[in-house]
């Protein structure tokens, strides 16, 4: 538990999932990129995270996924698998990877239209207390009330929750309940957002940024430990254009990004599945050069 504590403490990267020419899941692209990420030191790797774009993945390709990356890290970067749908799919997803090495088990949000938001927190519980490994909470949605946020944070295997929603006076009030428990709190959307989570009293964040400039990551996250918010938001400007283009399209295009930026760094990762935004047009395409090559130019100078 203290182990994967620590790791959330730092940088989760959420990989994304390579395609081979038949449309299927191109393993060997995926142990490669998986192998780099752990080579650059990210403290947890979120296999088949949503910039995996599990939701668009077959369980068996969930599983497949699951597998390649335990056993590219190769120990070097905690792994947590990242499981959802019904809970006795999550579940079942849950055992396998645990069998296979999966350090910790995320719960991605239950999506159904007709849930009830005391019982999305209840498939959270209930996942943790089938799981044998610690589990993370993924959190999407600011209808919990802070009573339910309390249940997760006590629950004695659950390591922390991803707290993926903008409202950061509900933040504010969950963490400020939660002081006597041991959870840790996340920031679930990204770079850009750390900042205002760490003046919360978050700690750690999520990242697909990493896929294509760990550095910038692991720079912003340094500054972030260190308090030093002005040089974390000078580090956040240079990629900010990069993340909003990400929002596009309800944020349709956002795993989109992140692939044809690995593309025009040489690494051809395939197109997004569809219901996501397959490929960028032009205009945008053209501008998101433009990021990459300025990014590029600064991470080689630093």
């Amino acid at each position: 538990m203290e182990k994967v504590r620590e790791a959330l403490k730092g940088i989760s990267g959420v990989p994304v999932t390579p395609y081979a020419k038949d449309g299927g899941v191109d393993t060997e692209k995926l142990a490669a990129l998986i192998a780099r990420l752990a080579a650059a030191r990210i403290h947890n790797l979120m296999a088949a995270g949503n910039t995996g774009e599990f939701f668009t993945l077959s369980l068996d390709e969930v599983r497949l996924v699951h597998s390649t990356t335990i056993k590219a890290a190769n120990g070097k970067s905690l792994v947590s698998a990242a499981v959802g749908r019904s809970l006795t799919e999550a579940k079942a997803l849950a055992r396998e990877a645990i069998a296979d090495g999966a350090d910790a088990i995320m719960g991605h949000h239950p999506m159904d239209p007709f849930a009830g938001p005391s019982y999305q927190a209840k498939y959270f519980l209930e996942l943790a207390d089938a799981s044998t490994v610690p589990v993370i909470a993924y959190v999407r949605s600011d209808t919990f009330s802070v009573a339910d946020f309390r249940k997760l944070a006590l629950h004695e295997n659950i390591a922390g929750i991803k707290f993926a929603s903008g409202n950061l006076m509900l933040l504010a009030d969950v963490i400020r309940s939660t002081k006597d428990t041991p959870a840790i709190w996340v920031c679930g959307l990204a770079e850009g957002w750390a900042p205002a989570f760490y003046a919360m009293g978050a700690r750690g964040f999520t990242s697909g940024l990493v896929n294509v400039f760990p550095e910038r990551s692991h720079s912003i996250h340094a500054a972030l430990e260190a308090g030093d918010y002005q040089k974390a938001r000078d580090l956040i400007d240079d990629i900010a254009g990069f993340e909003a283009m990400r929002t596009k399209y309800l944020n349709g295009a956002n795993v989109t990004v992140v692939k044809e930026a690995l593309g025009m760094l040489g690494t051809d990762v395939g197109p997004v599945r569809v219901p996501g935004v397959e490929t960028l047009n032009e205009s945008e395409r053209s501008s998101l050069k433009a990021i990459v090559e300025r990014v590029g130019r600064e991470s080689a100078a630093a």
